[in-house]
């Protein structure tokens, strides 16, 4: 059986979310690649053993992650259960429901009949009475704002979830949703939203502003952009990569595009004694308005190597501006 490292917590840097009273690791797992039923258990096992081991005790998950949908969550069930349960109280567990999961009119969206629904399911595939987390993964026009928010509400009191999350909202959306939560007095905590230095949606959709004005913390996801942001890609396309092996969301041409601008601001990673994947990481986590990155991983080395990104997450400006100047197209 698995026994955990008694230093985990030694080295870990824990941020709270937002102005609730729940603390995040500032690196956290995320199970979107790398848990589907066509990989290794055995390496699923390795990759949570190391995070927990090296204090992330946040491991994010949502219904559609794989392949096939809803894998992750079963395979991380059964570490879970064979390797896990006596550390309940000590890990943060999220998951998610807003994109197409099953046939028919109630298997996607931001309907109450779809949410709950969804979230028994999840349970059962992960083996759990409750998750800390849930989000509402993406914004549904479709269904009425209240609707979406009056069913986060419903589950927290349900407890089937301790905390709600949004995902993939913008800053006006998110405004409406917090009111709503605020006037229930839902414990809305948190935003999960892709941001990275080659992407910066949630500075220009109003997000990230509004989110620190209503105090809600934000967890990144992308903090790599798929992996561009490492030295995977500086030279070649490796055969063992991402696109090589998936492709579904990293292409080539995307590093072509992207190369010369990688090798720029690998040049002030080294500048740094950083590599770029470190400063990558350190540089969303220099801003006291976010949370946690979600970092994923195939290899327990690159667990290990990302959280060395917190030994320096300090920039001068001269830094920043040379960042921006390079990657704001």
């Amino acid at each position: 059986m698995y026994i955990a490292n008694d230093k985990r917590y030694e080295k870990m840097t824990y941020n709270r979310a937002g102005n609730s009273g729940l603390k995040l690791p500032a690196v956290s797992l995320g199970l979107w690649h790398n848990f589907g039923d066509k990989d290794s258990y055995t390496n699923m096992e390795e990759l949570c053993f190391t995070a927990f081991d090296n204090g992330i005790t946040h491991f994010d998950l949502a219904n559609n992650y794989g392949p096939e949908a809803g894998s992750a969550e079963k395979n991380f069930g059964r570490i879970f259960k064979e390797h896990f349960k006596q550390y309940r109280d000590e890990m943060i567990i999220s998951t998610k429901a807003g994109y197409w999961m099953w046939n028919g009119p109630y298997g996607d969206g931001g309907s109450r009949k779809y949410l709950i629904a969804s979230l028994n399911q999840s349970l059962e595939r992960m083996g759990l009475d409750y998750v800390d987390i849930f989000y509402h993964h993406r914004m549904d026009p479709q269904t009425p704002l209240e609707e979406t928010m009056l069913t986060l509400d419903q589950i927290v009191k349900s407890g089937k979830a301790l905390y709600v999350g949004l995902s993939n909202y913008d800053g006006p959306t998110l405004e409406k949703a917090c009111a709503i939560l605020e006037e229930l007095h839902t414990p809305f905590i948190i935003n999960q939203n892709s941001y990275n230095i080659l992407n910066r949606t949630i500075e220009n959709n109003g997000l990230k502003k509004t989110s620190a004005k209503l105090g809600k913390g934000i967890i990144c996801f992308s903090p790599l952009a798929q992996g561009l942001l490492s030295d995977r890609y500086l030279k070649d396309i490796p055969e063992d990569s991402r696109i090589k092996k998936d492709g579904r969301f990293l292409k080539e041409n995307n590093v072509l595009e992207n190369r010369e601008t990688l090798l720029k601001l690998n040049e002030i990673a080294a500048s740094r004694n950083q590599t770029l994947a470190e400063m990558a990481l350190a540089w969303i986590l220099k801003d006291s308005d976010i949370t946690s990155v979600l970092i994923g991983a195939s290899k327990t080395s690159q667990i290990l190597d990302n959280i060395k990104a917190l030994e320096n997450t300090s920039f001068t400006k001269e830094e920043l501006d040379a960042i921006d100047k390079i990657s704001i197209k």
